[in-house]
């Protein structure tokens, strides 16, 4: 089973627009959704959920009042201003709670335990274009690293009891501990970028994260056709560095149409974008072997 996680730099490049065509036209595959922060995958493929995992991924501080000496040994501890005084009774903020314990060390009669937090969801969903398995992070959680290893843990063995060829994982934007978690154990990274500044500096970032995981990388460049000085510069960094350009997709309002209707975009008949991401996809499936 060959791994492929497309990923971006940066925010709206269109990398979810890429892995939703890849999902419509890819056979034996199952799709996770890894962007746990901002989860819009489940948009393009209709998915019925047919399971809900809790997932616990942070724990908080709860004081007993009825052990609770009022000392206010807690509070001091507390760098986070989440423990609170009313009335002579100390309680916990949630919201403010960081769940990191020095309160539990500082109690002097073992009046407060860490206990487990509800911090978000998997989703097992059939779709049209089969399994997908993707995460739901609460607002505010920041655990959205281990949610994302736990939604890779469950698709892959999901794939494994489908006997499919490809693992299919849209990964976060950016550089941090959710495209971290994406890229780990992956075979291969497809890098969606554009033809912008800030999308190029932000693709040498992300190039170098996938390279530490040793990572076959690709690039597709989307909505090439905006700016053709900064998609040559682009270009030219990719062929500085060795990574081969598999896919120039251009700019198309006909992308718009099929995410308001709630579709793939390949299914926009004809269109300039739909041919642009039928030709990557068969490209990626020959290096890949698929």
């Amino acid at each position: 089973m060959t791994e492929l996680v497309v990923i971006s730099g940066k925010g709206g490049t269109g990398k979810t627009t890429v892995v939703g065509a890849i999902a419509a036209l890819a056979r034996d595959k199952v799709v996770a959704d890894c962007d746990v922060d901002a989860a819009d995958l489940h948009l393009l493929l209709r998915p019925k959920v047919e399971k809900t995992i809790v997932y616990e991924g942070s724990e908080l501080a709860e004081i007993d009042a009825g052990l609770c000496t009022g000392c206010g040994e807690c509070r001091k501890a507390c760098r986070f201003d989440a423990v609170l005084e009313e009335g002579g009774k100390f309680r916990v903020d949630p919201l403010s709670c960081e769940g990191c314990g020095a309160c539990v060390h500082a109690c002097p009669v073992g009046a407060i335990e860490l206990r487990p937090r509800l911090s978000g969801w998997i989703h097992v969903s059939r779709t049209p274009y089969g399994t997908l398995v993707h995460g739901e992070l609460r607002p505010g959680e920041e655990t959205s690293g281990k949610l994302v290893t736990q939604v890779k843990m469950r698709a892959r063995e999901l794939a494994r009891l489908e006997g499919a060829k490809t693992l299919l994982v849209d990964g976060a934007p950016g550089i941090g501990c959710p495209v971290i978690a994406s890229l780990s154990g992956a075979h291969v990274a497809l890098v969606v970028t554009e033809p912008s500044l800030s999308a190029l500096h932000d693709l040498e970032r992300v190039v170098e994260v996938a390279r530490h995981f040793r990572t076959k990388i690709y690039l597709a460049i989307n909505k090439a056709d905006l700016s053709p000085e900064l998609t040559t510069r682009i270009e030219g960094y990719a062929e500085k560095e060795d990574l081969p350009v598999l896919g120039r997709i251009p700019y198309d309002e006909g992308v718009v149409r099929a995410q308001v209707a709630g579709r793939p975009a390949v299914e926009d008949g004809n269109s300039p974008a739909a041919r642009g991401l039928r030709a990557l996809w068969e490209k990626l499936a020959e290096k890949l072997s698929l």
